[in-house]
């Protein structure tokens, strides 16, 4: 008994000297401080409070040493982690064109010359595709130029592979769509990484990488919570902007009541993630949709405000000074902003015939300082040609053998073309007792003989019912275009009518024309010159009312040069640019003519940027049969929607005619980006008359006022016209603008 007593005895008058000793040693020590980890959830344009969450972290020194996200918590999480800052990133979401961003396509100026005519010819934006049967595209948006946007922010990082290297270490997760499993995403390309986890099924289209087909994320995990943990944290920070349950009075609509079943179905997915979280912070973001990007400022606001409701809580991790700048300059350290300069450029995703092809376009960018957005805009010219769904570029990962650095560009071929199909639909409603409809399709085969060769098959119903076939053959080839030949074929019915002075209808005849030609001719990117000859069988006879003219029945043959210059920015409602096309015809045969005649015409159209909302237009054409009488169904005709607008269709007819009009259209709302495009104010003034003797002319005036919508399936309008005399019409039109 007596050696353990002594030994607690010895122990009890040595522990105040260990204590002592143990406290000294501790407080030498340095402070452990706690590893923070956020997880941002999916929201579409509600994920922009994430940004305001993460200004507010930053301006109270609050460190994130992990972070991860889902849908568009993945991209501005990946992008705040190579060191995108707060304001940067709201900077960068406010000025992105999210029309453009969401579009199915490259914007007008930069199609290929033949690919604007489609868009002329066909104004619905929405492409068909005839490969393995009539299909849609992958997705409403082709994801091309956020794909550009997001290759550009991460381009100094695209030879990194591990996203453990990234200045912040990241996270995002994906949805294998063909499994349904989730899929975390932690090496690889940043870039492509970024594309999965916000690739929202229907709206882009999906992402193949590693021979996996990836969507957006949200679908089976939108708050990565779980796959945060697995990095370590001390802390995890989950910042929730996800929809919210709906009362009965949100629910009385289709949409209402979709919005709430993808409520309902991912919700619970969600409370057990957020049981992961150590800290939520859910901005209170209403009834936002998750596609209004029109409320970027906003929602990230409501972010900031929502981080500054917890500042309670997150306030205890906040740094002091010095450590705030450690950390900072530990991020730093890993922060890359050299892009290198490339040393070889290889082209992917195509065969050789097409590889080629596309590198004619991006001549010169090896050897040379790597300048982005001119790469961006070559490869939206490349896309411009209707080939292709979208095109990336990054450079290859130093671990791939003899690519240092080596610029990789990556076609991705469309899943559902070609062939393409355009289509159109045009109302023309300036006669509310005769509204004329017309349905057309544009069918295209591309390579038919040759690559670069193209099979055009047009089909018109309705009003004017027309087919026409084109084969299209390049004779010699330039990144900018080149010679061609181009056989074609036609067959075409359409109507015309005679009034009376005064604006009366007299009668109503009903043309048929059959035919054939072949052009030769120059291709630009902007313009086409083409020179050739037709010969068909025309014969048109009164349908209704008098025989004013006679009924003419013969062969029509004639030879004609044609040039069109096209350089606006857009097919449906243009805002700047000019488009000019001139013509020049003889015609050596034509029923109801006495001997052959010459005609030329030309019309113009200009709009230019008054200010940041419209755009003053002028608007012109004229055309002459010169000193000789025209065929009476080759005179031109004047009058209806856009030409003379208070007038009837084609009311004034005759062997010349001029016409001008000048405007103002201006743009006071904007269609969700899925939908459309511009909600305009638009205003102008006619001034013209077609004539047979010059002496006959008379000057006729007409002042429209009214309202025209920039659709995806083309330009609605609603116009009021008022002429001379008390002549006036109000009516809409679709399908066609100017």
């Amino acid at each position: 008994m007596k050696t353990p007593v002594l030994l607690l005895l010895a122990f009890a008058f040595s522990f105040p000297l260990i204590a002592r000793s143990h406290a000294q040693t501790t407080a030498q020590l340095p402070h452990k401080r706690l590893k923070i980890g956020l997880a941002l959830s999916g929201g579409g344009a509600r994920g922009v409070a994430h940004v305001g969450v993460l200004k507010w972290c930053e301006e109270h020194r609050i460190p994130v040493d992990y972070i991860a996200g889902t849908s568009m918590g993945g991209l501005i999480g990946g992008l705040y982690s190579i060191g995108v800052s707060p304001e940067e990133l709201r900077s960068l979401l406010i000025n992105i064109n999210w029309s453009e961003a969401l579009s199915s396509g490259p914007s007008f100026s930069q199609l290929s010359f033949r690919r604007k005519e489609d868009r002329r010819d066909f104004q619905s934006d929405v492409e068909l595709g005839l490969r393995g049967g009539v299909s849609l595209p992958a997705g409403l948006s082709s994801a091309h130029f956020i794909g550009l946007l997001i290759d550009r922010l991460t381009l100094p990082y695209s030879q990194i592979e591990d996203f453990d290297q990234l200045p912040i270490p990241f996270r995002c997760l994906a949805t294998d769509f063909l499994n349904a499993q989730p899929l975390l995403l932690s090496n690889g390309s940043l870039a492509t990484a970024l594309r999965a986890t916000m690739a929202i099924p229907g709206v882009f289209p999906p992402v193949e990488r590693e021979g996996l087909v990836l969507v957006d994320g949200g679908l089976l995990n939108n708050i990565p919570t779980q796959a945060l943990r697995g990095l370590g944290p001390d802390v995890l920070i989950a910042v929730d902007v996800g929809a919210r349950l709906g009362d009965l009075q949100s629910i009385a609509s289709f949409s209402g009541i979709l919005q709430q079943s993808i409520t309902v179905m991912t919700i619970d997915n969600e409370r057990r993630s957020l049981r992961l979280a150590d800290i939520v912070i859910a901005p209170e973001l209403g009834e936002m949709n998750t596609l209004d990007f029109s409320q970027i400022e906003r929602a990230a606001d409501i972010g900031y405000e929502a981080a500054e409701a917890k500042s309670a809580i997150l306030s205890r991790f906040s740094l002091d000074e010095d450590s705030w700048n450690r950390y900072l300059d530990e991020r730093r350290a890993r922060t890359r902003l050299t892009i290198p300069v490339p040393e070889a450029v290889r082209i992917e995703g195509v065969d050789a015939r097409a590889q080629q092809s596309i590198r004619r376009e991006l001549e010169g960018y090896a050897g040379q300082p790597l300048d982005a957005i001119r790469l961006e805009a070559d490869l939206s010219k490349v896309l411009g040609e209707g080939r292709y769904a979208s095109l990336d570029y990054r450079f290859a990962p130093n671990s791939s053998p003899g690519a240092a650095n080596t610029l990789l560009i990556h076609a991705r071929a469309k899943t559902h073309a070609p062939p393409t199909v355009n289509f159109k639909v045009e109302i023309d409603g300036s006669d509310v007792n005769d509204i004329n409809f017309t349905l057309g399709a544009r069918a295209t085969y591309f390579d038919l003989g040759g690559y670069g060769a193209e099979w055009r098959n047009d089909l018109t119903i309705g009003f004017r019912t027309q087919m026409f076939t084109e084969y299209f053959r390049p004779l010699s080839r330039t990144s900018a275009g080149g010679l061609f030949v181009a056989p074609r074929a036609y067959y075409i019915r359409d109507r015309q009518n005679l009034y009376v002075p005064g604006g009366g209808r007299a009668a109503e005849y009903q043309g048929n024309r059959v035919g054939a030609g072949v052009d030769f001719g120059y291709l630009t990117r902007r313009s086409e010159l083409r020179a050739g000859y037709e010969i068909g069988h025309q014969d048109t006879r009164v349908r209704i009312g008098l025989p004013i003219l006679p009924t003419v029945d013969g062969t029509v043959s004639e030879a004609r040069v044609r040039w069109t210059f096209d350089a606006q920015d857009s097919a449906t409602i243009p805002t700047r640019g000019l488009r000019l096309r001139s013509e020049v015809r003889y015609y050596f045969d034509a029923p109801g003519a006495a001997r052959g005649f010459a005609q030329a015409e030309t019309g113009l159209s200009y709009f230019h940027p008054a200010s940041s909302r419209g755009s003053a237009f002028f608007a012109g054409s004229a055309g002459t049969s010169f000193d000789r009488d025209s065929a009476p169904f080759q005179q031109f005709r004047l009058g209806g929607p856009f030409r003379l607008g208070a007038y009837n269709r084609d009311e004034f007819r005759g062997n010349h005619y001029a016409l001008a009009s000048a405007g103002y259209l201006h743009r006071i709302s904007q269609l969700p980006p899925l939908l459309g495009g511009s909600v305009n104010a638009v205003g102008w003034i006619d001034a013209g008359d077609a004539f047979t003797l010059r002496a006959a002319a008379d000057l006729r005036l007409a002042a429209s006022l009214g309202f025209v919508l920039d659709t995806r399936l083309g330009p609605l309008s609603f116009i009021g016209s008022y002429g001379e005399g008390g002549r006036g019409k109000l009516y809409f039109s679709f399908g066609r603008f100017f």
